[in-house]
């Protein structure tokens, strides 16, 4: 066992002693040691009640004969952070959560471990921990959030308060109606409930393989979640005692088994960032042509919000990720063969699963759409690529011309929206907001949820080198390569240049001559970047661009 190098011969009678100090017994010293990697904590809704999940993990884990132990990483509420400089320390974070745990499990041995991660950067950043130490792991969540409807029967979200701020800046709603929203929206633990980043990190955690069938969409209130979880503390025991590490799960054909669930759920943009990242610590070669190859061929078969009306709990009441599998296997679109973390393959894993509700989830012959639900754009404006959630676009903006209104950070967007300066067919352009300009390549839920909210986003596209929210509809362009701070043609945009977007052509053009181009990269000063100290300021000097994951090397 990994552990015996802390446990085992006359010459570790001092690292016994430290153990029994834990109040650890000889019988327990003996058996695998288990970490249990756990990111509760008091503020993130998504993390509150993860030492229920814990416990139950460890019950698991005693109950196949193991020695659970555990330890915690941090968590970021992104819709806490948003909207202010806390925003830039979401991405940052996953990088640190991924050397944290690495640092905790190379210093102590542990034999297997168990994650549990719920919210948006949490569970890329243990994924990427996981792939850089190989052992033998399984994911289990805290489990999505419910959402409740208003008195009109609509859905209600986190999304639906920023979209109801736009709405009330718009002068189509009062403060009492937004007290509404505000108070319903969120009504139990959780992550937030619509197809949003955490809820698509943690599908796609079964759909790559680490996670049991149920990870992604059993509600975080329901005591099927805590039987989950008791049943990944039995299965890491048999992981291990098959010696299945995660590497043998993360393939490059579980990679694109990955991407092929992700169309079809439509998921957010973030997972493009994620995946590239998990996939760079994998060693696993991942480049954004291979998103529009699988897009263009894999139909997107569920609207979940934003996108529709739907959310996570009828995900599952329909059959859940299994059962988008089993119907997109009907097709071949999946590598069944595969070892998944049940120790089984995917085959096993989606035999017996069944769509019920075929409104939640069409049919493979049936689909919202023939083609997934994100796609790379490319072109002059974004020459290494810019993503957006084609499924959560209005029909009339998947084509778009129209003049550019640039703004070099998120908050001189978002007042010029509230202020009604945006216009009809405008352009809105974010740049110095990617992951060095930023730094830390902050969300624009706040600009996106505003032009929704005031009823332009049928009407508005928005394009930054930043990134958005999984809450995110609309024409909304993220992850813009190269980054205006890096040099790339974002910054070189003016007020008023015409913009071309064709998202069903894989197409972003800023209508400027090369001429004129390479005039202003003579003239126009690149913005000087952000000054300043800590971890923000070491990560803005050190992270790599928005096509490779924004990963730090």
């Amino acid at each position: 066992m990994n552990s015996d190098n802390i446990k085992s011969g006359s010459s570790r009678a001092p690292h016994r002693s430290l153990l029994k100090a834990d109040g650890l017994t000889d019988a327990q010293i003996k058996k695998p040691f288990i970490g249990i990697v756990n990111s509760f904590n008091e503020i993130v809704p998504g993390h509150i009640h993860l030492q229920t999940i814990s416990r139950a993990v460890k019950d698991g884990v005693l109950t196949a004969g193991g020695t659970p132990l555990e330890f915690n990483t941090i968590g970021v509420c992104d819709g806490i952070a948003m909207g202010h400089e806390g925003m830039k320390y979401s991405l940052a974070s996953r990088e640190i959560i991924a050397d944290s745990v690495e640092c905790m499990v190379r210093a102590h041995c542990f034999d297997a471990l168990v994650f549990i991660p719920n919210c948006d950067k949490i569970i890329p950043g243990m994924l990427m921990a996981a792939a850089r130490l190989n052992l033998p792991s399984i994911f289990i969540s805290g489990g999505p959030m419910l959402s409740t409807c208003d008195t009109d029967g609509n859905s209600l979200d986190l999304n639906s308060v920023f979209e109801a701020l736009g709405e009330l800046n718009a002068g189509k709603i009062d403060e009492e109606r937004l007290s509404y929203v505000e108070e319903n929206a969120c009504p139990s633990c959780g992550s937030c409930s619509g197809m949003f980043t955490a809820n698509s990190m943690n599908c796609l955690c079964e759909a790559i393989g680490v996670a049991l069938p149920g990870n992604g969409t059993i509600p975080a209130v329901y005591s099927e979640r805590v039987r989950l979880a008791k049943t990944a503390g039995v299965m890491i025991m048999e992981l291990l005692k098959k010696n299945i590490r995660i590497l043998d799960i993360l393939t490059p054909k579980a990679f694109a088994n990955a991407l092929t669930v992700d169309m079809a759920l439509g998921c957010s943009t973030n997972t493009v960032l994620h995946l590239a990242a998990i996939a760079h610590e994998a060693g696993i070669d991942f480049n954004l042509q291979m998103i529009n190859d699988i897009s263009s061929r894999v139909p997107n078969l569920c609207h979940l919000a934003p996108a529709g009306p739907h959310h996570m709990q009828d995900l599952n009441a329909a059959g859940g990720v299994q059962a988008v599998m089993n119907e997109l296997d009907k097709k071949g679109f999946l590598d069944t063969s595969l070892v998944t973390a049940t120790t089984q393959t995917v085959a096993d894993n989606i035999k017996s699963s069944r769509v019920i509700d075929n409104e939640v989830i069409r049919g493979i012959e049936n689909p919202y759409s023939k083609t997934g639900g994100l796609a790379i754009l490319f072109g002059s404006l974004a020459p290494r690529g810019g993503v957006v959630k084609r499924s959560a676009v209005a029909p009339d903006m998947l084509v778009h011309k129209g003049p550019a209104r640039v703004f070099d950070c998120e908050q001189d967007a978002t007042d010029a929206i509230f202020g009604k300066k945006i216009r009809p067919g405008d352009v809105v352009v974010i740049r110095y907001e990617g992951p060095a300009g930023g730094p830390g390549m902050r969300e624009m839920l706040s600009p996106t949820s505003a032009i929704a909210g005031m009823g332009l986003d049928k009407e508005v596209a928005l394009l930054t080198d930043g990134r958005f929210s999984g809450a995110t509809r609309g024409a909304a362009i993220g992850h813009i390569s190269p980054e205006a701070q890096s040099g790339g043609n974002i910054a070189y945009v003016q007020e008023g240049d015409m913009i071309s977007i064709d998202i069903p052509a894989y197409s972003i053009e800023l209508l400027v001559s090369a001429e004129e181009l390479a005039a202003r990269k003579k003239t126009m000063k690149i913005k000087p970047p952000t000054s300043g100290k800590g971890y923000i300021a070491r990560y803005a000097r050190n992270v790599s661009s928005a096509e490779n994951g924004a990963v730090v090397t």
